[in-house]
This record gives structure tokens, sequence and C-alpha cells, in this order.
């Protein structure tokens, strides 16, 4: 079971910036593609962001492209995902999530096993 702890959340006016962390105990966290999804009040989960095993490779959403980014340190067994000119529609529950192996080619959720317990981001507008 691979467990997963996103921090950084927060309050944050709109313009500004946040680093979400989501970090891991797993031995074998470098094996793993990781995986951002949020969720807004009365919405389904959209997926946001994705990075490599190895972050060599790294996706975006066309919504958060150009003012997200992703990256990983697998020595300290976490990713970051560091969020620029946040916008109202921003806010949201933040979900990381860990799947073996490569970056689903759709970015679908359903792809990914493990999930952690979410951080609130609230951009106000």
């Amino acid at each position: 079971q691979v467990q997963l702890v996103e921090s950084g959340g927060g309050l944050v006016q709109a313009g500004g910036s946040l680093r979400l962390s989501c970090a891991s105990s797993e031995r074998t966290f470098s094996r793993y593609a990781i995986g951002w999804f949020r969720q807004a009040p009365g919405k389904e989960r959209e997926f946001v962001a994705a990075i490599s095993w190895n972050g060599g490779n790294t996706y975006y959403a066309d919504s958060v492209k150009g003012r997200f980014t992703l990256s990983r340190e697998n020595a300290k067994k976490t990713v970051y995902l560091q969020m620029n000119s946040l916008k109202s529609e921003d806010t949201a529950v933040y979900y990381c999530a860990a799947k073996r192996g490569a970056v689903p080619v759709d970015f679908g959720s359903t792809h990914y096993d493990y999930w952690g317990q979410g951080t609130w981001v609230t951009v106000p507008s």
C-alpha cells in the first residue's frame, strides 16, 4: 500500500502562488508516475498534471499550462506542484495519485492505484 500525503494548500488571492507537495514513505516511490487531480464543489474530478517516474516527462491540462509546474525529488520521495497566477477557477480540493510505471496516455484517474487525502486550495473571486 502506497501512502501519499498532500500539503501546502490554503487561501491565496488571485494572481498569487502556492506550492503543493505530495510526499510518500514508499521505498519504491521512484517507480511510480504521479498525477495531480482536482475537484471543485459540485464538479467532477479533473486532471491537472502528471509526471513520469524519473521526472523526465510532464503533462498539463490546458487550463493550467504555463501557470503550473510539476517536479519531483525521488531522493525525498516527494512531488511538487508549483502553482502561479492562481485564478478563482483553480479553487478545488487537489489530490495526488500514484501508479506504477508510465503516465497513462489518456491521463485518466481510473489508472491510478493510490490516492492522497487531498488538500484545499481556495482563490477568492
